[in-house]
């Protein structure tokens, strides 16, 4: 054996003596990304239709649909590297950070019914054609409206900070806002900025899946209607493309537990009522197809614009012009802003 700490022999001289190669004794094995990038995407395709899924669970399904034998540690590797775990409730499901404060779960029993009064986040995998990324969202419960989001190749807490303050600059503060109990969130930096903006902060109870049902719905939307259908070749795409179904989401998209309203309507239609357009209008205003124009490549969709006529002081609609429509973000297009 090498003895790299013999002073008497350098390791050059024992591989000498052993007739070794000292390339033989530097190398070290290169894990398979190809394969682990494979695994991962699977992983993740199986996880959003059983979330229930645990190792060994995820395990048999990798053999059984994929005929790919797949040893349980590793596994469990990749399901830890990509932050997923089974939703069933268990003890040490989140990795809290050392030292972090945990604060109280405050929603239970509470009548959720304006918005702005609770706000969500949560960070979830998302997979590349060679490589994989995270998304984080913040959510206003009681609407659905995804308010920002933001990208990153590393679960780190600086990605979700941003994601907060632009919410915040954009939005306001709400009185409540509810995430689990992962050390991005209970970091110092995230919790001081939700405190110095006079906001309570709620945490999920440890393994308890369904106190965030509303971002976890999010997810399962997101992977199935855009990320699972295009197979985004890089980040810059992807962005692209998420920018487009944000937008969709938000604007167009019927969501059934809103009574099939849209994101948008209950948000802005609740805050300010004069100027509330009634259900199925939204959709009329809108002068270009947002999903479809992000297939076809509109360049103005996949930054998040959208074509609208201006509206009146009251809240109509005036008779379309020449010199109209103007390019411009969603919700002033709304005017309800």
């Amino acid at each position: 054996m090498i003895e790299p700490e013999n002073q008497d022999l350098s390791v050059r001289r024992q591989c000498e003596l052993l007739g070794l190669p000292r390339a033989s004794y530097y190398y070290k094995p290169v894990r398979d990304e190809s394969e682990d990038n494979r695994l991962n995407h699977l992983i993740d395709e199986i996880y959003t239709k059983y979330p229930f899924y645990g190792v060994r669970r995820m395990a048999e399904a990798l053999e059984r649909e994929y005929g790919l034998p797949a040893n349980k540690k590793k596994i469990r590797r990749l399901m830890r590297e990509m932050g997923i775990h089974a939703i069933y409730p268990k003890p040490k499901t989140s990795l809290r950070g050392t030292g972090h404060k945990i604060y109280p779960y405050l929603l239970r029993e509470m009548k959720i019914e304006r918005p702005n009064q609770v706000w969500c986040t949560d960070i979830t995998y998302i997979r590349l054609s060679h490589g994989f990324c995270y998304l984080v969202a913040v959510m206003d419960w009681h609407s659905r409206y995804v308010l920002s989001w933001r990208l990153s190749n590393t679960m780190s807490e600086v990605f979700c900070v941003e994601a907060l303050k632009e919410a915040l600059e954009r939005y306001g503060s709400p009185e409540i806002f509810n995430t689990d109990q992962g050390s991005q969130f209970t970091g110092e930096a995230f919790t001081k900025t939700l405190l110095e903006n006079g906001i309570r902060i709620s945490m999920d109870g440890q393994g308890c899946y369904f106190d965030n049902i509303f971002v976890e719905r999010l997810w399962r939307s997101v992977k199935q209607e855009c990320v699972y259908l295009h197979d985004y070749e890089s980040v810059s795409d992807l962005r692209k493309g998420l920018e487009a179904y944000f937008l969709f989401y938000n604007e167009k998209r019927p969501h059934q537990g809103l009574g099939n309203a849209y994101p948008a309507e209950k948000y802005f239609c609740t805050i300010k009522e004069e100027k509330c357009c009634q259900p199925g209008e939204l959709a009329s205003r809108v002068m270009v197809d947002v999903w479809e124009g992000m297939a076809m490549g509109d360049s103005a969709l996949s930054e998040g614009r959208v074509a609208f006529p201006p509206m009146t002081d009251s809240g109509a609609l005036p008779p379309s012009s020449p010199q109209h429509p103007h390019v411009v973000p969603p919700y002033f297009a709304l005017g309800l802003v």
